[in-house]
């Protein structure tokens, strides 16, 4: 599947500007007003016993601010952090190095923990709960195993698949936070804030117009800013209004409620080929020569965010919503054993 303006994982040519775009500390951090406050409690009672934070695990969907919480939680702090990501750690000697090289306090950022391998694991646990590395030095009889004590220090995981972590490592977070898609009034917040940042000339129609349609995340909220930013000095006056705004947005075919053409490519599929559902992710797939697991992964899960699909037993059904959205009649799907 070719990248979408509206994907919520990260393009290697916008990290260095996204970084300029994230928040440095939990006041500047915006929505997710639970776990900031829960993460603040955290943070001042560490410091207040002058202790490394306890282990943090973060999950959610793609996009909604996992990484950026990671460096606000490290500077809050007042430490350094270092930065990783399971599929990267592929032995444990390369565990050890990352953990040999760790300071006092210091934060480990494990992005994609769901994927670090078994014997990665293993080596983590002792290191986690009792701040000690086992290494085997020799092979065969003359085999021998030490302990190195490393400094108290601090792993926040991130993943967006919880239920592929394993228990044990799931268990030994002291401090575990879902991340959520965000409300209205936090993306037209995060809007602005970008706008500010980019030095970008909007007005608050444009705001309203570019939030409605950023999937209730911020990763996608910045990119389409971007992209109507150099629509805005390219074929306007440089100012995004309400207008330059549904016209940049209508050009990269992002509609109002945030669906782009695959989207609606797949609900169609669903609708006109398969009369609404019920059809297996195989057969949209092979309808649309796409893998059946990027449109789980990729697609699926804003639409049953927005409820213009349903999962049952049976496939995949397209509701009431998704026909009224794409102006289709609706017609009841078939139901078994009826003719």
């Amino acid at each position: 599947m070719a990248e979408r303006i509206i994907s919520p994982k990260k393009k290697t040519e916008e990290m260095g500007l996204d970084v300029s775009l994230r928040p440095q500390s939990l006041d500047e951090y915006i929505g997710q007003d639970r776990v900031k406050e829960n993460m603040r409690i955290l943070i001042e009672a560490a410091k207040g016993r002058e202790e490394a934070l306890d282990h943090v695990l973060i999950y959610g969907p793609p996009g909604l601010g996992k990484t950026t919480l990671a460096h606000v939680v490290a500077n809050e702090m007042g430490v350094n952090i270092k930065v990783t990501a399971g599929p990267a750690i592929e032995r444990a000697g390369d565990l050890a190095a990352i953990l040999t090289n760790l300071h006092k306090g210091d934060v480990l950022f494990v992005d994609e923990v769901h994927r670090l391998g078994r014997v990665v694991e293993e080596v983590l646990y002792p290191a986690m709960e009792d701040y000690a590395l086992d290494i085997v030095i020799g092979k065969g009889p003359g085999a021998r195993s030490i302990r190195l004590k490393l400094p108290h220090f601090t792993i926040v995981g991130a993943t967006t698949r919880l239920a592929l972590m394993t228990a044990p490592l799931r268990s030994r977070f002291g401090a575990v936070y879902r991340l959520d898609f965000y409300d209205e009034i936090a993306m037209q917040a995060i809007v602005r804030r970008s706008a500010g940042i980019l030095d970008v000339a909007l007005e608050e129609e444009g705001v309203v117009e570019i939030a409605l349609r950023a999937r209730g995340t911020p990763r996608v909220a910045n990119r389409l800013l971007k992209r109507v930013r150099d629509y805005a000095e390219v074929r306007a006056d440089g100012v995004i209004t309400r207008a330059v705004a549904r016209e940049a947005l209508s050009l990269l075919e992002v509609d109002t409620l945030g669906l782009d053409d695959i989207d609606r490519r797949v609900l169609r599929t669903i609708i006109e080929k398969f009369d609404g559902g019920p059809v297996g992710l195989e057969t949209i797939g092979a309808a649309l020569s796409e893998e059946p697991d990027t449109i789980m992964d990729v697609v699926e899960p804003y639409l049953l965010q927005l409820g213009f699909l349903d999962r049952t037993p049976r496939g995949r059904v397209a509701t009431r919503r998704a026909y009224e959205h794409l102006g289709i009649a609706y017609q009841e799907p078939a139901q078994p054993g009826l003719f």
